[in-house]
């Protein structure tokens, strides 16, 4: 199972500058919690914006650098090296960014996105592609206000291929 989690605005926005634009942590402890134990893909400039390996996780970077290096990371120089290399694991996470996301989602390599919408739009150099309703179908959805750690609206969102 090939799954595309990521967090987007109303108008499909990622990110700005390489880096997040809300922060929201019950997303985060949402995502900690999904993706512990598994193999995450992820493009050079994602993991750069990151920092470091996340704890409990096999990361593998995607770029076209063939000298590229990371400390306590794999290398893939395509997201389908990527997909191959941790192709053992039952469950894997495709973390973006926009370009990463863009190609899973055009090559058919996802089997399911888990989408957190954040109910607010957002001035952003990154976007997601449009989650075309034809080919996905909403699962599960769980809706949250705003509150005193969380300062937007937001949602947990799955989506499941449909089978054609």
């Amino acid at each position: 199972m090939i799954t595309i989690i990521a967090a987007i605005a109303k108008n499909n926005a990622l990110g700005k500058n390489n880096d997040l634009i809300w922060h929201l942590p019950a997303d985060l402890k949402r995502f900690k919690k999904i993706t512990s134990g598994h193999y995450i893909l992820m493009g050079r400039n994602t993991f750069e914006s990151i920092g470091k390996p996340l704890p409990n996780r096999t990361t593998i970077i995607i770029t076209r650098n063939k000298n590229y290096y990371k400390d306590g990371c794999l290398i893939a120089h395509s997201i389908e090296e990527a997909i191959e290399m941790a192709s053992s694991e039952e469950r894997i996470f495709i973390l973006g960014g926009a370009q990463i996301y863009k190609e899973a989602i055009e090559k058919d390599l996802v089997d399911q996105l888990d989408i957190t919408f954040v109910h607010h739009e957002f001035d952003a150099d990154a976007f997601f592609p449009e989650i075309d309703l034809k080919k996905w179908e909403e699962k599960n959805r769980e809706n949250f206000k705003a509150d005193k750690k969380n300062n937007y609206d937001y949602s947990f969102v799955s989506y499941l291929k449909k089978v054609i």
